[in-house]
């Protein structure tokens, strides 16, 4: 732990924060935006160093934490898969050991969640998880900040997740029972949302989720659609088995129909039009996805500033 640093937080999954924490960081992430779009300079981490290591390739992490961090002052540290081969060369535990006292904190974006807990266990400075199969935290930060931009508070309204059971699914569930909106979820089978790996155990009628097998079903009345790629990183080999099993999964214009009027459509990219969704969708007017992107930087570089300096003013 470095000197004057009190007990460390990290940010290894969504669930890591409590309710009141969300929102001070929805409000920080605001402020934050509304200095960028002012062009008002504002460097609260001068001095402070990134460190980001990418075992999985990346557009939008790597540039919405590697513009936020030189935007608020700061530098970055860019390790790819060649570059530091995290836990091959050496153990994960030394690197840990080893990076955590040259910066001030680390973006890990990986494979395995055990190995981002297990360099986050022998680290002195904050880690945040930049995608890992299991979860994708910053990707939910962003996804209902923007929410909260266009529609207000999210809690108490309903949002469908189509397609694949996976790390976004698995963030989207989290989220929901922490901050109070119910989760529609519509998989094919054998590609369902693992809600106890989720850390979420109840799943029946009454609690935060609710399972379809009907996407169309899971659309009804929803204040938010949202959707993912078919076959995420790491699952390439199940591409063809995926394609056939998610054929029905496509959102398109007759499941946006079916949420509420002005429901609003999200998707992580990069996506795949006539495939997870439809063109009419994804480029229409209910679909929100260049703020949601752009929204990365802003909540990061909000979640920065909390890990690094706590809460402000």
């Amino acid at each position: 732990m470095k000197p004057g640093m009190s007990l460390i937080k990290h940010y290894l999954q969504f669930k890591d924060f409590r309710a009141e924490e969300y929102a001070y960081l929805f409000e920080r992430s605001a402020i934050i935006k509304k200095r960028f779009k002012n062009y008002e300079k504002y460097t609260p981490l001068v001095d402070r160093t990134l460190a980001m290591i990418f075992e999985k390739a990346s557009t939008r992490t790597r540039v919405s934490f590697e513009a936020g961090m030189y935007q608020m002052g700061g530098s970055v540290v860019n390790l790819t898969t060649g570059d530091s081969q995290l836990g091959r060369a050496e153990p994960i535990e030394d690197s840990a050991r080893v990076i955590s006292r040259m910066v001030d904190l680390v973006m890990i974006r990986t494979y395995e969640q055990t190995k981002l807990e297990a360099f986050a266990a022998n680290s002195r400075v904050p880690v945040i998880n930049g995608l890992t199969n299991e979860y994708h935290p910053c990707q939910i930060l962003a996804d209902i900040f923007t929410y909260i931009e266009h529609r207000g508070s999210i809690a108490g309204k309903v949002v469908a997740w189509v397609g694949d059971g996976n790390n976004m699914a698995s963030t989207w569930l989290q989220a929901a029972s922490i901050l109070g909106f119910t989760l529609h979820v519509s998989t094919p089978s054998g590609y369902e949302v693992d809600a106890k790996a989720a850390g979420v155990h109840d799943t029946s009628a009454t609690s935060c989720i609710k399972l379809f097998k009907d996407p169309l079903e899971a659309c009804a009345g929803a204040h938010l659609v949202t959707t993912d790629v078919w076959t995420s990183m790491g699952y390439e080999a199940e591409n063809e088995a995926r394609m056939k099993a998610f054929a029905d999964w496509c959102v398109d214009g007759e499941m946006m129909a079916a949420a509420q009027p002005d429901a609003l459509f999200m998707h992580c990219l990069p996506a795949h039009r006539g495939e997870e969704v439809e063109a009419g969708v994804i480029d229409g007017p209910q679909s929100v996805v260049w703020d949601e992107a752009e929204n990365r930087m802003h909540v990061q570089k909000a979640l920065m500033e909390y890990l690094l300096l706590g809460r402000i003013g």
